[in-house]
């Protein structure tokens, strides 16, 4: 080393810029992953502590919510494009890594964000939360992948619709392939259905809201959204639709409970389950898995139209507080009480209609909770069965003689839907009940593509709902 050289001075040391932006977007991905929490639980409270700090704007609360849901929908996609990129197996990569990377490559391959930015932004972010070592890491990949664009990496990525029709469309898509085979089994459709329908999953859904009877119209929800923020539902009577970025806590009556945020599919299977026809008295009505109360909510109004009661079930004591703040106000005589719907508190024959909204795998609402495809195993619906079967079961025997049942559920998968009932009521696993099915399709009136009946599944690519299934049932002994 020369005197020249001993006299140059060391390059002084960067330290990484944090991004509010990229780092909350990555927290909230972390989260996801560490406590197997869902986004749309864990993103607000985040938003809303950096709105209060004043790092966060509504193009950075955008931006960040962009990047949480836009890489875990497209999660799938972006593993595979990832391991096309690397010279170990993915499983081999710390998750915290691949965060980093497949929030890389969804602003590369899903957004308009610059390559340049994207790809800067991105080693950036790394450097703050990994380290520089793993940091190159990142550049390097991402720099791979901004050489193709996003059609280019799934022809390079996916195998061929020839080759594996299943496999295909689960990479394209980013699906896991089991939800892709048991959606394109409920649907029923050709090739053109089925992609219809797993595009429309990776969509961001509207927040649709809901104007409670008797508490609030959907003039008055118009009105204070103005022309430009709020449109009519398609199909419930009930449901404004937002436009996006609107803020559904700012209306006055969604502060006070006289209107919520509920999907449109939920507002018609509660709306069907009310106006069916029952034979003799109409007083007594019961949700019998009540949480966290958006239907049990709608159902109280419509009661409390008529004149009945509704008694709100819920088995978990902090859902069932949910469901207490939901109903609070109603003008109509309700009572939330804890309890188990298998183990029921009430007697047999207690009521004239019994909505039973049962827990399931959440295939129908993956638009909404994007991470529960990863989450879920296909074994995962056999532990739903027997509970399922057996809500279905107390609520048949909860009804009297000419009363309704509803059977609904946030699945299409066949094992949660059409099955259960046909178990139910050819008595497989239990005593056999004596019920008849009860077309529902009517009692949607105006909703196209509702299919061959008597029970109803409503698809996001169809309907621009969560795929809500009901079956109606009237006992008749």
């Amino acid at each position: 080393m020369n005197d020249q050289q001993r006299r140059r001075p060391a390059k002084p040391h960067r330290r990484p810029q944090k991004d509010p932006v990229r780092f909350l977007a990555f927290e909230a991905l972390r989260a996801v992953d560490e406590r197997d929490a869902y986004a749309n639980l864990v993103l607000p409270p985040l938003l809303k502590k950096a709105r209060a700090k004043g790092d966060f704007d509504a193009r950075d609360a955008a931006l960040a919510t962009e990047l949480v849901y836009g890489t875990l929908r497209r999660q799938g996609t972006y593993d595979a494009i990832v391991a096309a990129c690397i010279d170990r197996p993915l499983r081999e990569v710390d998750p915290p890594v691949l965060d980093v990377l497949n929030m890389g490559v969804h602003q590369l391959l899903g957004t308009r964000i610059p390559t340049h930015a994207a790809v800067s932004a991105s080693v950036e972010l790394a450097r703050v939360v990994l380290g520089e070592g793993r940091a190159k890491f990142v550049n390097a990949v991402l720099r791979k992948v901004a050489a193709d664009d996003l059609d280019g990496w799934v022809a390079r990525v996916a195998p061929s619709y020839d080759e594996d029709a299943e496999d295909h469309l689960a990479v394209v898509h980013s699906h896991p392939r089991w939800i892709v085979s048991a959606l394109w089994d409920a649907l029923g459709s050709g090739r053109a259905g089925i992609e219809d329908l797993l595009e429309a999953d990776n969509e961001r859904p509207e927040v649709t809201l809901v104007a409670r009877p008797g508490r609030s119209t959907t003039d008055e929800l118009l009105t204070a959204l103005g022309d430009e923020n709020g449109l009519p539902g398609r199909w419930s009577p009930f449901a404004v639709r937002m436009a996006e970025g609107g803020e559904p806590g700012a209306l006055s009556a969604v502060q006070e409970g006289r209107a919520g945020v509920q999907d449109e599919g939920s507002q018609l299977v509660a709306a069907a389950l009310a106006n069916a026809p029952v034979d003799g008295s109409d007083t007594r009505w019961l949700d019998g898995c009540a949480g966290p109360g958006g239907k049990a909510a709608l159902l109280a109004a419509l009661a409390a139209e008529r004149g009945a009661a509704l008694l709100a079930a819920e088995k978990q004591p902090h859902r069932a507080r949910l469901v207490e703040r939901a109903l609070a106000g109603n003008p109509g005589p309700y009572q939330v009480v804890t309890a188990d719907g298998t183990r029921p508190p009430w007697r047999s024959e207690s009521f004239d209609r019994v909505l039973m909204d049962v827990p399931c795998s959440g295939l129908g609402a993956l638009r909404r909770r994007p991470e529960a495809r990863w989450r879920r195993r296909a074994e995962d619906l056999e532990s739903f069965a027997p509970l399922q079967r057996g809500l279905l079961r107390e609520a048949l025997k909860a009804v009297r003689v000419g009363g309704i049942v509803g059977y609904a559920t946030c699945s299409p998968h066949l094992a949660e839907t059409r099955v259960v009932v046909e178990d139910v009521l050819k008595g497989r696993g239990g005593e056999p009940v004596e019920a008849e099915w009860v077309d529902a399709r009517p009692l949607m009136p105006g909703v196209p593509a509702l299919g061959d009946g008597p029970d109803v599944q409503l698809w996001p690519h169809l309907h621009g709902t969560d795929a809500m299934y009901l079956a109606l049932l009237r006992r008749t002994a």
